[in-house]
């Protein structure tokens, strides 16, 4: 083993209530709100605006974020399966195939929870969220929100590739155990390769199908049994933590322009600005990430998220760069 080379095998499920599954991944997600909405509070504060705005504001923002980010998930990623089964695009469901290990079913579906997010969709839904939130409320403008927004936004971002890091998804590309981060993914690989059936024993037949699936991955970490099934696993690129470790750098940089300089007050100046370093960003670590489905094989050279930062980082460079008349 190299330095910092690591087996990555976390259960993804913190505890349960009952049949309530608390997971990483959900709680960095309410971490992100949480913490956007106290930046937001300290904006709206220096900024004279009331609590009861942000309020509002923060509904409108965390219900454009989810409905945007699976949306886009739906459309951009994995439309061939949705279009056949409308039912699960808002739903946290999907049908049950013969081999899944899930807790839940009633009639054929599992409950998956809303696992399928993307993240250029969330973009979108932010920015026509904050159109509708104008009309409403007509005394801001879609700049001036945008141009704050990005200040949370950029580090609630990492907060989600913090959770599909701790969900072993979005995995980077192979490399070789001598790379300083490379990292065995042991989940992803499991569940994509490996038939659980042939690791139950004992007395794993009588637990249940999730819990024999967690029984599974522990075996393959520490059982010398099953020695052989971890050496074939490859060590990948920790990408999501590339792309989070970037965005806190983004927070930064934005965190700075905002409170120390002028640049708050040229109207889209921090929104392109978080355009330009946030889906760079992302366009660069998609050359070290595996690609995340048969669609995003198929396209070519550049992935779908590349594709999809191409756009975003043009209207930045536009915003922050456009001649303003004063």
């Amino acid at each position: 083993m190299h330095f910092l080379s690591i087996i990555w095998n976390p259960n993804e499920t913190l505890f349960t209530l009952g049949p309530l599954q608390i997971k990483y991944y959900n709680l960095l997600w309410i971490t992100a709100f949480a913490i956007g909405w106290f930046i937001m509070k300290r904006i709206f504060t220096r900024e004279n605006k009331s609590v009861e705005q942000l309020d509002s504001l923060f509904i409108y923002t965390v219900l454009a974020t989810m409905l945007g980010a699976r949306l886009g998930h739906v459309f951009f990623y994995d439309w061939n399966h949705y279009k056949n089964n409308l039912l699960e695009i808002l739903l946290p469901i999907r049908k049950a195939g013969a081999d899944d290990t899930l807790l839940w079913f009633i009639n054929g579906y599992e409950f998956t929870g809303f696992t399928g997010l993307a993240s250029h969709g969330a973009a979108i839904g932010i920015i026509v969220g904050m159109f509708l939130y104008v009309r409403k409320h007509q005394e801001f403008k879609v700049l001036w929100l945008l141009d704050r927004l990005v200040v949370p936004v950029a580090i609630g971002a990492f907060c989600v590739r913090l959770g599909n890091f701790f969900n072993s998804e979005i995995v980077g590309s192979k490399t070789s155990e001598s790379f300083v981060f490379a990292t065995k993914f042991i989940r992803n690989t499991v569940k994509q390769t490996v038939n659980t059936g042939d690791l139950k024993h004992g007395e794993a037949l009588q637990l249940t199908k999730a819990k024999t699936l967690n029984n599974a991955f522990e075996l393959i970490e520490k059982s010398p049994k099953y020695a052989d099934r971890l050496a074939e696993i490859p060590f990948r690129h920790p990408a999501q933590l590339y792309e989070g470790v970037a965005y806190i750098v983004v927070f930064i940089i934005l965190y700075y322009l905002y409170w120390k300089t002028d640049k708050k007050d040229k109207a889209g100046y921090l929104f392109g600005t978080f355009l330009v370093f946030l889906w760079g960003i992302r366009f660069f670590v998609e050359f070290v990430k595996e690609r995340q489905n048969e669609l995003d094989a198929s396209i070519g050279q550049l992935s779908i998220g590349q594709l999809l930062s191409i756009p975003f980082i043009l209207i930045g460079l536009y915003f922050m760069f456009r001649p303003i008349n004063k």
